[in-house]
């Protein structure tokens, strides 16, 4: 996300200008070393700290553009889809790539070419060089406060273009009518209180309306969403109103980020980190099994492997939603209906309540895992 990369951006250019006062200095600037906790960047890597010699450069000068600027300046530049790069390098965009992918426009930009154009040249003359340049490049300390300022006002002056994408105004262009709406949050917020759960997952958050109703009984909150407007969206409420119980996260369902790095132990997907008590799926179920062909006893499964408590909605095909996506494909999913919803689920789940929403033809289910 990039309001949440640009936040991880300048909080770590603000902790080197305070190290450079204390004659410190960060050897390293990934963006794995700021985490969001209660609604906010954390920096969590304190071995990154090292002395501060005179007159010499920042060394994690090129990391901190791999990690931040090149991916912003892309996402801001180029597309927003660009960020999915990360998920290939590991130690960020390649500076070279960055300048490649960018278009013309950006080189009228001084900040972006003297940090990107100009340093992917500078790479390209001197990487078969043997100049050490840790020890030939002499430059002051005001001069690194001074480019850190200059990043820093780069990184401030990005914008994406926030313009419509599928689900960022979803809730304004819902089926539901007020009345479904109300009894929908009413339900949803009664089947919390019935498992009274610590932790919970909101698969298909959108902008984090429903996940509040959790966030609000101090319930820690990941909201999950493919859409990055949505994500956006919900990343600045979070910011405007000092809320700390929720996580957005840009996430894609149906194609997860894997585990990767070294041995694919570097970093661990998602699916095998923490999980959660509880689980929701509102409004979701038509899109893994309609539009990317997943049968409902692979999506129990799945579910059943992450939590224990599950609150779904069943969208039936009479919904407008699940119409608008059968007119672009042929409706072979015969055996998308209620009954078979239940007995595939009823395989992995106990259910604990099911009720129709008022004025819709939904119905949303509080599921129970099987003990084994």
């Amino acid at each position: 996300m990039v309001i949440q990369l640009k936040d991880a951006a300048l909080l770590t250019l603000k902790i080197q200008r305070i190290a450079l006062k204390y004659n410190m200095s960060l050897k390293d600037a990934s963006s794995y070393n700021i985490q969001f906790y209660k609604g906010k960047p954390v920096f969590i890597d304190t071995l990154s700290f090292e002395k501060y010699c005179e007159d010499t450069p920042w060394i994690a000068y090129n990391q901190f553009c791999r990690h931040f600027l090149c991916p912003l300046v892309l996402m801001s530049y180029t597309d927003i889809r660009c960020n999915t790069l990360l998920k290939d390098y590991i130690d960020g965009i390649p500076i070279d790539l960055t300048a490649k992918l960018l278009p013309c426009r950006a080189k009228l930009n001084p900040a972006i070419y003297l940090n990107i154009y100009l340093q992917s040249k500078y790479q390209k003359k001197y990487e078969n060089s043997d100049i050490d340049f840790k020890k030939s490049a002499s430059i002051s300390k005001n001069k690194l406060i001074y480019m850190n300022e200059r990043l820093q006002d780069l990184i401030y002056s990005l914008k994406f273009p926030c313009g419509e994408s599928e689900w960022g105004d979803y809730y304004n262009f819902t089926n539901y009518n007020d009345k479904a709406f109300e009894d929908k949050k009413k339900l949803v917020g009664e089947y919390i209180k019935y498992i009274q759960p610590k932790s919970l997952w909101d698969l298909g958050a959108n902008n984090g309306l429903f996940t509040r109703i959790a966030s609000q009984d101090d319930i820690e909150c990941c909201a999950f969403d493919i859409d990055p407007v949505a994500c956006e969206k919900n990343y600045n409420h979070i910011k405007k109103n000092g809320e700390k119980n929720i996580t957005p996260i840009l996430f894609d369902l149906t194609n997860p980020s894997p585990s990767i790095g070294w041995a694919n132990n570097e970093r661990d997907s998602i699916i095998f980190r923490n999980h959660p008590d509880v689980i929701m799926a509102l409004a979701l179920i038509h899109h893994i099994a309609i539009s990317n062909n997943v049968p409902f006893d692979k999506i129990a499964k799945f579910f059943s492997s992450l939590c224990e408590y599950l609150i779904i909605e069943f969208v039936p095909k009479e919904d407008s939603k699940v119409k608008k996506l059968l007119k672009t494909r042929c409706d072979i999913f015969d055996n998308y209906d209620i009954e078979n919803f239940e007995n595939d689920f009823k395989v992995y789940f106990d259910v604990i309540k099911k009720d129709k929403i008022i004025s819709s033809s939904r119905t949303l289910y509080l599921f129970h895992k099987k003990k084994e």
